[in-house]
């Protein structure tokens, strides 16, 4: 391929859409700004086999200038680090020639390309000496739907990534900003499919060859992004499926710094763990109280638990906006991108080891974990059984995070066996749980002397949960480790 690639780094941010107009930016930033008008066309093919390969394809016009903008997509969280291939162009219809990938990677297909959607956009745009900051108002639209965007993007051009993030504080002294995840071509796509539910974990792409750093780099974005996305629907429609979503990548985040602890300073872990066990716990409210409404169903029962939920999820969406929570997404991103615990000191070796190996040792361990506090199950009260089903839990997440590095060894059978045996479990010690904690949190509602709030959680199920815990946990104990 004739053509090379130069890569894009820019830290994104959203803004509220107010925010262009109550910031005094010229003042903020020293000078006027530039202002310019966009429209962008966005090209794929009719089954987006485009987007599939990991690609957008766009022409941009500004005053007169037509360019055309190849960019590799990636899922980020933040920092935006992507390949793009980029030239003039004098029409409307994309170039596909050997300047950039895309002839390469559809073949015969290039010939189904189309417009899918376009993205109207006016951009105020400031150089402040190696950072470009550009201010967006934009909207993306396809034939059937639009949605507004407000972000801004720095962008390094010579300084430091530390800089970036350093204005990135400046700019949330003025106005509240989050990081960003979608780009806008991802906002165009999720336009042309039905509305996004609850974004779940999705498989973190690991290559053998990379260190035990980069895959927990890889891992922690992926749990912000997760994070972000689902924070975003609960604040914007209170949604339960989203709320129970971002919780459950809080704690794959705090699974993921336990799990690699080795590999930077305790005191780091302890400063992460203690932020995301703070903010688990304000969304912990609304869903106890979904699970509680979802129990009951229709009726008058979930009528007087309305009000609670209304509280809970009141609190929830002040706690995702809070700016607590907008400086530790910020401080995350900032510290896995450039964090010193990458560069030196006593984690620098563990850093640097084949993340193969580390995976093998950290399910090991974990493995023999499980199967210590399960020992002697019977016997087990309730709050041995609750240290069970957290590290169970903690080898189901950390078993999908390193799943691909072992998925080319013929181990895919074994990989599905052991996810099914650790969902397993891990649903009827949570069953468990839930009615031992019944009472108290009954009690915290005022419900614990109803009579139809208290049969929610009928004791009567106890022995048959306890049962198949049972033959679950000797299911997992006695299976073979997939990563050996």
């Amino acid at each position: 391929m004739g053509g090379k690639s130069s890569e894009e780094v820019e830290l994104k941010l959203e803004l509220a859409p107010d925010a262009r107009s109550t910031v005094d930016w010229p003042a903020l930033f020293g000078a006027p700004p530039t202002i310019i008008a966009q429209h962008a066309v966005y090209f794929d093919t009719p089954d987006r086999a485009l987007a599939a390969a990991g690609f957008s394809l766009r022409i941009r016009t500004s005053g007169t200038k037509r360019v055309q903008t190849v960019k590799a997509r990636a899922a980020a969280a933040g920092l935006f680090a992507r390949a793009e291939w980029e030239f003039a162009v004098e029409g409307d219809i994309p170039v596909l020639d050997d300047r950039t990938p895309i002839a390469a990677t559809l073949g015969a297909h290039t010939a189904k390309l189309g417009p899918v959607f376009t993205i109207e956009n006016e951009r105020m745009l400031w150089d402040l000496g190696g950072i470009e900051v550009a201010l967006d108002h934009a909207r993306v639209a396809t034939p059937d739907a639009e949605t507004p965007i407000d972000e801004i993007e720095l962008e390094a051009k010579g300084s430091a990534i530390p800089a970036l993030f350093a204005l990135a504080r400046r700019i949330d002294a003025a106005t509240p900003v989050h990081i960003a995840i979608l780009s806008k071509a991802d906002r165009g796509y999720r336009l042309l499919a039905p509305p996004a539910p609850a974004e779940k974990a999705r498989p973190v792409a690991l290559a053998a060859g990379i260190t035990a750093a980069e895959a927990f780099c890889a891992i922690a974005r992926a749990c912000l992004r997760q994070f972000r996305l689902n924070a975003a629907t609960v604040i914007e429609r209170g949604d339960p499926g989203a709320l129970h979503q971002a919780r459950v990548a809080l704690r794959r985040l705090r699974s993921a710094l336990a799990v690699h602890a080795p590999l930077f300073p305790r005191s780091a872990a302890a400063r992460w763990d203690d932020e995301l066990r703070w903010l688990a716990g304000e969304l912990g409210a609304a869903r106890d109280l979904d699970v509680l409404a979802t129990r009951a169903g229709p009726g008058a029962l979930a009528d007087r638990l309305r009000p609670a939920r209304e509280a809970a999820y009141a609190r929830a969406t002040a706690a995702l906006l809070a700016p607590r929570t907008r400086h530790l997404m910020l401080d995350l991103v900032e510290w896995l991108t450039i964090g010193d615990w990458r560069t030196g000191g006593e984690a620098a070796a563990p850093c640097a080891r084949p993340v193969r190996g580390f995976a093998a040792e950290a399910l090991d361990r974990l493995h023999r974990k499980v199967r210590k506090r399960g020992r002697h199950f019977a016997r087990l009260d309730d709050a041995a059984r609750h240290r069970l089903r957290k590290t169970v839990k903690k080898l189901r997440y950390t078993a999908d995070f390193f799943a691909p590095l072992f998925a080319d060894d013929g181990q895919s059978a074994a990989l599905r066996d052991h996810a099914k045996l650790t969902e397993a479990l891990q649903d009827r010690l949570g069953a468990l749980n839930d009615i031992a904690t019944a009472p108290q949190l009954l009690r915290s509602l005022s419900l614990d002397a109803v009579p139809e709030a208290v049969a929610l959680f009928a004791t009567g199920d106890r022995e048959r949960l306890l049962g198949e815990a049972r033959t679950a946990f000797r299911a997992l104990r006695d299976a073979a480790p997939f990563w050996r």
